[in-house]
């Protein structure tokens, strides 16, 4: 379909392993070596160096699954810029099939990332609501997988593609962060809710992960997951409560890290992992990523994420 607006790229009808509906992103990132609390009360501060990648929250997920060995696409809106151009390249390149995606004549969504000297980063983001995929060009066609995994960037959309998956049968994983009027509908109707902290809190009132989680189950009766950020990830399986740390190291830059823990948790729920082992490999991955800049850029292979881990669980049983 071409309106003037949207270019519709059809694709076949290839059965992926998972599919990704959501975000993607050029990402300007800033390195100061100031605390930015301090940046922020002096009204000023140095940019020590600046990078430009691709990333975005599914985007990068899907470039996880993929290193991980898993057959992945990705069904987004791409900008017709040099910016959009660049970061589907850069999925093609990791092997994310994206000729299911949309080229829209606007310019790609680019966020400025701020990375202080902890290794913590402020992310702040545009994108233009041409951008915004419709729920009816969505099909049920565009979800043949295993898995099909969603973000909260365009909440319609994502209510969608849940629907059509479930219907069909296909489990689907979620990346949940923005509190909104269609927050618990996603709940619902996703398989493996996964939230981050900021959004448990903001649902219960609760900072205690288990009583977080425990209140949630109201919405879903099905594994609830959030994650902790420096603290590792927390699930609820049935009645039983999983509390996995991170595993730790030198943080460079945490950007990206959630995308690629749930793309850890995507494998491992495809490899029909108990879910302890599962939390475990995806803080590996996420905690992998953080020693490296980027979002995209810092995805860890299968084999890396599994010898950190490794050397995690070595160390501690020293």
């Amino acid at each position: 379909m071409d309106d003037g607006r949207w270019t519709i790229v059809r694709y076949d009808m290839a059965v992926f392993d998972v599919i990704g509906v959501g975000t993607n992103s050029v990402d300007e990132v800033l390195i100061t070596g100031e605390n930015l609390l301090d940046v922020l009360s002096a009204g000023k501060g140095r940019v020590h160096a600046r990078h430009v990648f691709s990333g975005g929250q599914t985007a990068t997920t899907m470039c996880a699954c993929a290193a991980f060995g898993l057959k992945t696409g990705y069904v987004g809106a791409f900008g017709s810029d040099a910016w959009g151009g660049m970061v589907r390249r850069d999925l093609e390149e990791r092997g994310v099939a994206t000729n299911h995606s949309t080229v829209v004549d606007q310019p790609n969504r680019t966020a400025v990332i701020v990375v202080d000297a902890s290794g913590h980063r402020t992310v702040l983001w545009h994108r233009s609501e041409g951008l915004s995929l419709k729920p009816y060009e969505l099909d049920a066609s565009a979800l043949q997988a295993r898995l099909v995994h969603i973000d909260d960037d365009d909440p319609e959309i994502a209510l969608r593609a849940a629907t059509l998956a479930t219907s069909a049968g296909t489990p689907v994983t979620s990346d949940l962060e923005h509190l909104n009027g269609s927050t618990e509908q996603l709940i619902s109707a996703t398989t493996y809710p996964i939230l981050n902290q900021h959004l448990a809190l903001a649902l219960t009132g609760e900072h205690d992960p288990e009583r977080a989680l425990r209140r949630l189950r109201r919405l879903n009766p099905g594994l609830l997951c959030v994650t902790l950020e420096a603290r590792g990830a927390a699930a609820l399986d049935g009645d039983r409560f999983h509390m996995s740390a991170a595993v730790p190291v030198s943080v460079v830059d945490n950007t990206g890290a959630g995308d690629i823990f749930r793309g850890g948790f995507i494998y491992g729920i495809l490899q029909k992992w108990a879910i302890a082992d599962i939390l475990r490999f995806a803080n590996a991955a996420a905690g992998l990523s953080c020693t490296r800049l980027g979002a995209i850029a810092s995805v860890p292979t299968h084999d890396e994420a599994r010898r950190l881990l490794a050397q995690s669980l070595s160390e501690h049983r020293g």
